[in-house]
């Protein structure tokens, strides 16, 4: 659906309300990548007698966007999830809901919602008041061909069946690092961060990414990311255990912020301290790209881990410390106390 509508030659007013928010629920921003702030959005929409639309993993640990009615089926769209998901017939279903005058709230990159929202525009103007868009910051989209190969690489090397996927563990790990977590079968875990790096070395994103027309080009009523840059603002509002960045863009998003500002601690912050690379500029191409599809097509995956995934002795040594004092609890007094 998103590549037979073309968004380019549109532009939008640039973004005006900043915020760096947490949820007052502390078990909530601990189940969620950042701060909470869907979760607080997404409560008033289903309060409201809402639908939501989002991405969740399947039993396969691919993604796909589908809707929720409860707040316990919204759950699944909590936490990251670094592949492309398969959007199936979601723009129709959203039709469908705002048809009908169901309040609908859909979450997504920046071009699966301008392409939704210029979906809307043209077959159903007349029903976008009910619709409230909201989008991520994306630093690209990943391939789940590789996704699916680094699953298989992993049962095959530890010789057990995966139970759960986890991109991203806060728990253990504090918010500001990225260990993906697998848990299998037979009740053990491994922690690493072999797709983290293949994901921000840029080979294995989508070749439209590194084109991507939507930075700094948002159509969501409300974006929002990880607040990287709030120890800028006020270094003892981070805790290591997530902050959201809000962006309002739209009289709708204002109206929904003030309706969930009782669930959040919130400070206003100045774009120039908050702006991230991913919401200004696509990440580049590297070089090597061409070569590492070359290799994952014709390489078994161990040799693509070992030449594309892995650092030097140096930062890893520099991970496992910092690790250590964050089990320890010493690396977030550090960090507050900085």
């Amino acid at each position: 659906m998103n590549d037979k509508i073309c968004l380019n030659s549109h532009t939008i007013k640039e973004n005006e309300i900043w915020y760096a928010v947490k949820h007052i629920n502390k078990n909530i921003r601990m189940n969620s990548r950042s701060g909470g702030v869907f979760t607080a959005i997404s409560d008033y929409v289903l309060e409201s007698g809402g639908r939501i639309y989002g991405c969740k993993t399947t039993e396969n640990f691919l993604a796909i966007h589908t809707y929720a009615d409860t707040k316990e089926e919204r759950d699944d769209f909590r936490g990251s999830k670094y592949i492309q998901s398969d959007m199936g017939d979601t723009f129709e279903n959203v039709l469908k809901d705002l048809k009908e005058n169901r309040k609908v709230l859909f979450s997504g990159t920046p071009c699966q919602v301008a392409a939704l929202k210029k979906y809307v525009t043209i077959t159903c103007a007349d029903y976008q008041k009910n619709l409230i868009l909201l989008d991520i910051v994306c630093h690209g989209v990943p391939s789940p061909k590789v996704w699916k190969s680094y699953l298989r690489w992993i049962e095959e090397k530890k010789h057990k069946e995966i139970s759960i996927v986890e991109f991203r563990n806060k728990r253990n790990f504090g918010w500001a690092d990225h260990v993906e977590s697998i848990y299998f079968k037979d009740g053990s875990v491994f922690h690493g961060t072999y797709f983290r790096y293949l994901f921000y070395r840029h080979s294995i994103l989508r070749p439209a990414c590194y084109k991507c027309p939507y930075k700094g080009e948002y159509y969501s009523d409300i974006t929002i990311a990880d607040c990287w840059g709030i120890e800028k603002v006020n270094n003892k509002f981070n805790d290591n255990q997530g902050v959201s960045l809000v962006i309002v863009n739209s009289e709708v998003g204002k109206t929904i912020f003030e309706k969930i500002k009782n669930d959040l601690e919130i400070i206003k912050c100045n774009s120039k301290d908050m702006l991230q690379e991913p919401l200004c500029k696509p990440c580049k191409e590297p070089e090597n790209r061409q070569m590492f599809w070359n290799d994952f097509n014709n390489l078994k995956f161990e040799k693509i881990i070992k030449k594309y995934a892995r650092d030097n002795f140096g930062v890893r040594t520099k991970r496992m410390v910092k690790r250590f004092l964050h089990k320890g609890g010493i690396y977030d007094k550090l960090r507050v106390n900085r």
